[in-house]
This record gives structure tokens, sequence and C-alpha cells, in this order.
């Protein structure tokens, strides 16, 4: 009979209950209850969303709440006001959300796919994922992962009016205790590490490259192309610009099926892009590949540091960041090069988010290619170097 147990942790970004013993979960009430025969001095009750970004409200405000509870009297369990239809499992489960800001490429990795790993990997595929805030078009986009965590098809669990009995249950996924610390998994705090995490993505998506190789070919670079903001306007010079330099050019939207691209992404050995989502595929890249990016003005360095720069570092790839001249932003042709926005932005930035966001995230980018081709040729000699 398996030790009843239970451990709650609360951190900065995330939420995480361990429940082990009779575990009873039903998805209507988005309760769950167990048993504790033993002595436990603790809370009794918590409420919990299980998303792994618990300070943002933005994100939070679209993932479920439910109610862990602790009985301390088996009776009362064997009483509780749950459905008489009950599904045993002999595996354990994992409840998290795909609410949130699931559908940015970004958020997907940092805040569900890479949590989900460090929480469910050590199952070796011998656990049940407990989905609430359906979202079959992730679902859809990530089933390669889903596939590789777990064995068994994933239950949507707000759907459920029966009672789902495990012998363990944990609400939520684990992350790096640290706020700021994106698609980062720190080993002193977890069994894995990012190097286990991508070895794990080649596997899931049967990756053919583990390193760069260049004993038989040119370089090959990655030109991300977007669709509307922080998109190049150039982009048939940066691609002529990066020939001219030896390298092979691929220019791609990361808007086709995410197996795809990752394959695509995986035969290159540099990513550029301006900063957003798309850069978040670098996990794909080969080990010791070269991510450039492209900082628009309005301020972007603890922002670009933070979401790409130290996390590509932790993944054995190379960094270059290329800052703009205002001249090359779209906003100088709007606005005026002595307007306030392209002036002094620190005094748009003390305005909050909402006025960084809507102002700086909307901006196009001109490459001035004479001031960025150095960049492509540090990239091309680091690469050089690698293969020597």
């Amino acid at each position: 009979m398996m030790e009843e147990t239970v451990k709650c942790k609360k951190q900065s970004r995330t939420e995480v209950c361990e429940l082990n013993g009779d575990v009873r979960v039903h998805g209507k009430s988005a309760t769950i209850r167990t048993a504790i025969t033993s002595a436990f001095s603790g809370n009794t009750t918590w409420q919990m969303r299980p998303y792994a970004r618990k300070r943002d409200s933005g994100a939070m405000n679209n993932v479920r709440e439910w109610t862990v509870k602790l009985d301390k009297n088996a009776k009362r369990l064997e009483n509780a006001n749950f459905s008489r239809l009950v599904t045993n499992h002999s595996v354990p489960a994992i409840v998290f959300s795909l609410g949130g800001y699931s559908m940015n490429n970004f958020h997907a990795f940092a805040d569900i796919v890479v949590p989900l790993f460090t929480t469910a990997r050590r199952f070796n595929g011998e656990v049940q994922f407990l989905v609430t805030n359906k979202n079959q078009a992730w679902i859809n986009k990530f089933k390669e992962i889903l596939r590789s965590l777990s064995n068994y098809d994933l239950i949507h669990i707000d759907d459920e009016n029966e009672t789902h009995c495990f012998p363990t249950v944990i609400v939520g996924l684990k992350i790096h205790p640290e706020y700021f610390k994106e698609l980062t998994i720190d080993s002193s705090f977890s069994e894995y590490s990012m190097s286990d995490f991508r070895r794990f993505l080649r596997d899931a998506y049967s990756l053919r490259n583990a390193a760069v190789d260049l004993r038989r070919r040119r370089p090959r670079i990655m030109i991300l192309s977007r669709a509307g903001s922080r998109a190049f306007t150039n982009t048939d010079e940066i691609a002529n610009a990066a020939g001219e330099t030896g390298f092979e050019v691929v220019v791609a939207e990361a808007s086709t099926g995410l197996a795809s691209f990752a394959e695509t992404v995986n035969s290159c050995d540099v990513m550029l892009g301006v900063h957003g989502a798309g850069l978040t595929n670098m996990v794909f890249l080969p080990e010791n590949a070269v991510v450039i990016q492209i900082l628009p003005i309005g301020g972007f360095e603890w922002l670009a540091e933070t979401d790409f720069g130290r996390p590509a570092k932790g993944m054995n790839l190379r960094y270059l960041e290329y800052k703009i001249a205002a001249e090359e932003s779209s906003l100088v042709r709007k606005y005026g090069r002595d307007h306030e926005i392209v002036r002094d932005p620190s005094a748009v930035i003390k305005r909050g988010w909402m006025a960084f966001k809507s102002t700086y995230l909307v901006q196009n980018v001109t490459v001035d290619i004479n001031r960025f081709k150095p960049v492509l040729a540090k990239a091309f000699e680091l690469l050089q170097k690698q293969s020597m």
C-alpha cells in the first residue's frame, strides 16, 4: 500500500502539489481530494491554478482554478459529493493548464513544455496527463512532445463528470524557482538539464543533427520571416548579404507544422530573427549553432537577454545581438526622428508594459546592410572556428 504523503511547494513562478495515496479527481467541480490518516498539521485546502506564470494576472485569468482538499478522515473522502461513476488508474497523473498565453510559441515552451518535461520525464511515459482549459490547437501542435512524455491518451479533465482515482497526482508543473529564468532547467534544482531537454526534443522529432558539423558543406543560416509586426522589410537584401558572406540561406516563417519546422531549424547552423516568439525555435538548433537576435528600438535589452540571450547560452548555443539604429525602424518613418517615441524610449517605458507593447512591439525593421555585415561575418567566423 502506498504511503500517504502530501508535498506542496509555492515558488515565485509556480505552485506544485504532489499527493500520494488514494487521490480522487473530479473534473466538473475542479476538485482533487485525498485522505490523510496520519498526523498532519499543515493546510488542508489549497486553491491552485496549474500554470507556471502565477504572478502574471493576464495569463492566470485564463487558467481554471482547482481546489485541493485533504480529508483527515477516510470516511469523509468516501462520502464526498463526487460522482459514483469511478475510473481507477494504476499510474500517476499530472494536472496542468493549456490556458494562459499557451498559443504564443515562447510561452508554450517557457510556461508549459519545459516545465512539463521536468515534471513528467521521470515517469518514463507511465503517467497520465489531465489537461484543464482544453486547447485542441495546442495539443495538435505539440502532439509529438505529449506522446513522447506519456504512453496514454490525455484526458480533458474539465469535461469529466465521473471520478478518476490515482495513486499519485501532481497538480501544477515544476519550473526554475527564479521568476525571470526563462527556457532554463538548472540541474541544481532538477534531475534534468537543458541538454537533456534538447536531447529529448531530438528524439521526439527524429532530428538528425546533435551538433554543428561543417566538414562537407557551407554553413546554413535561417532568416526568420514574420507576418505583421517586427518583420524585416528588406529580407532579400539580408539574404543576399548572408550569401555573400558564405552562407547557404533559408528564409522561413514558423507557421508550418512544428515537426517539419523543427527539422528545418535543425538543419541550420545560424538562426537570425527580430526579437519575438519565433526565436524560441532555437531549441531545435544543433549544439554550437549561432543565434542572432535583432533588437528594435525601445529598450529591448533586458527582454532580449532574459528571453533569448541567456537561454541560448544555457543551450550551448553561441549568441550575437544587433541593435538597430533609429533609422532602421519603421517608427522613424511614422513619427519622425525627433518624436519622443524615437528620441526618448525611457519616457514611454515608464508608462508601463501596455504603453511599451502598443508602441515598440508593432515596429518593423529595415536592416542597414553595411552596419549588419560585420555581425554576419562574426557568425561565420564562430562556425569556422568550431569546424577546425
